[in-house]
């Protein structure tokens, strides 16, 4: 009964704010606001005259993280004998650009033929691409078309051969630097500055982040991930709109497309990660449970957007492609004997705990923080926690699967907990330790981070 006044309250104590922005949490002196990442909101990001301290260092922490990804592409084009040949890279680049130039539909059974017919070695072999009757079960042709993308511009514009490793990794460069902007600017609407810096920091010097965009290695899933961190934030934004008494699809049509682009980016690179359409729809109606009409209303449009405009055009409207996908697409990866294997809880804290070493110790006091402490459990902290523990879940219950979608995905939502539980710490009565522990923390990793990538130009 206490908790459903509670509700009561603070749903009457939103409506009376609506017109100050989409409040989350308030107190005196720290007030926790959500924002939607949309196109307005990040062209105000680059607005000269708003352009004021917290923006400043936001964009250099951005720079700094783009130096790191172009210096270890760099490095490791330099040390590789050939440039795009017999990689992964460079089946999808293949594959993609058939498609680009009227060909077949990547992933599909036209494109997916033998390693005698393409002359690239298969990604098959390796276990990064499973494939039931001829179609690419894990991701759509929008995966290999942002691969080949640059490379097709650079063969309209005849650059020279030895840009190509470079330009091929572009795409990756660009969603990388929109997912921490994203990061940031989120982290900040709902924490506060202190807690954008941080998230922002542990986003920047994130030997995951790096790798996963710059790395020889890398399977090319910034994209999924910036798509599915775009999808539950803006989901959350556009909810909150709806205490507002205006029309729901027409007003909101902005944030319903935008929305539907998320899905799309973060379905389209992965088919998995298609669960967060789902995830998102109770979440939906957890911040909104005033219009649960309006909520559905704005879901199933959305799912319309994602379907009509990227999915179904990245078959090319080739419908009979497009039910094949759909149908030959593993959209779940569970596999209920994983969760009694070791080497899943093995792995998923590797991926925490290697992809962000900061989050060794902060992690651990941030979650007996939350639990510990009442002034931290509310919808900012909540929300982050509980997508990244539904993210585990599927990491854990897909031990097979040939990527690390899920696994950036869960280390993204867990620096904005992180930064959102310590921005709290940071105005308690402990703060100045706070303080010094975490730039101690912060500091002695992004450190350590550069020393690494210094020591890798070394290595012959």
């Amino acid at each position: 009964m206490r908790g459903r006044l509670i509700g009561r309250d603070w749903r009457r104590w939103f409506r009376g704010r609506v017109g100050l922005g989409f409040v989350i949490h308030h107190r005196p002196g720290h007030g926790k606001t959500l924002g939607l990442t949309n196109p307005p909101e990040l062209r105000r990001l680059f607005n000269p005259d708003g352009f004021r301290a917290p923006q400043f260092i936001a964009a250099g922490l951005l720079l700094i993280y783009l130096l790191q990804c172009v210096w270890l592409q760099r490095v490791q084009t330099l040390r590789s004998s050939s440039s795009l040949a017999d990689s992964d890279q460079a089946l999808r680049i293949y594959l993609g650009l058939e498609q680009w130039k009227g060909g077949a539909i990547a992933g599909t059974p036209e494109s997916l033929r033998s390693e005698a017919v393409t002359g690239l070695a298969s990604a098959g072999r390796a276990g990064q691409l499973r494939v039931r009757d001829g179609y690419d079960q894990d991701r759509s042709p929008l995966y290999y078309l942002v691969a080949a993308a640059p490379l097709l511009v650079s063969h309209a514009l005849r650059l020279p051969q030895s840009l190509q490793p470079y330009l091929a990794g572009t795409p990756y460069l660009f969603f990388g630097v929109m997912l921490g902007a994203s990061l940031w600017y989120v982290s900040r609407r709902l924490y506060g500055d202190a807690g954008g810096y941080i998230a922002l920091a542990l986003y920047c010097f994130s030997p995951a982040m790096i790798v996963n965009v710059a790395g020889t290695q890398s399977r090319g899933e910034m994209g999924a991930v910036w798509g599915a961190f775009g999808s539950v934030f803006t989901a959350i934004a556009v909810a909150h709109t709806l205490y507002a008494p205006r029309e729901v699809v027409l007003w909101n049509w902005r944030r319903i497309l935008l929305l539907g682009l998320s899905l799309a980016l973060a379905a389209g690179n992965q088919f998995s990660l298609g669960v967060l359409a789902v995830v998102i729809l109770p979440l939906m109606l957890w911040v909104a449970p005033v219009r649960p009409g309006a909520v559905i209303a704005i879901w199933i449009t959305a799912l319309g957007v994602a379907v009509v405009l990227l999915l179904l055009a990245c078959y090319f409207f080739e419908p009979n492609l497009f039910l094949g996908g759909m149908l030959h697409a593993r959209w779940i990866n569970f596999e209920p004997a994983a969760f009694g294997m070791s080497v899943s809880y093995r792995n998923a804290l590797q991926a925490i705990f290697v992809g962000g070493p900061p989050m060794m110790i902060a992690l651990p006091v941030a979650l007996i923080a939350y639990g510990g402490w009442k002034r931290a459990r509310y919808f900012g902290n909540s929300a982050p926690l509980l997508i990244a523990a539904l993210l585990l879940i599927a990491t854990l219950s897909a031990p097979s699967f040939p990527g690390q979608g899920f696994r950036l995905t869960l280390l993204v939502f867990l620096f904005v907990f992180v930064g959102g539980v310590f921005a709290d710490l940071l105005e308690s009565r402990e703060g100045p330790l706070v303080t010094a522990g975490l730039c101690g923390l912060l500091g002695a990793s992004a450190l350590l981070n550069l020393w690494q990538l210094w020591r890798a130009a070394l290595i012959r």
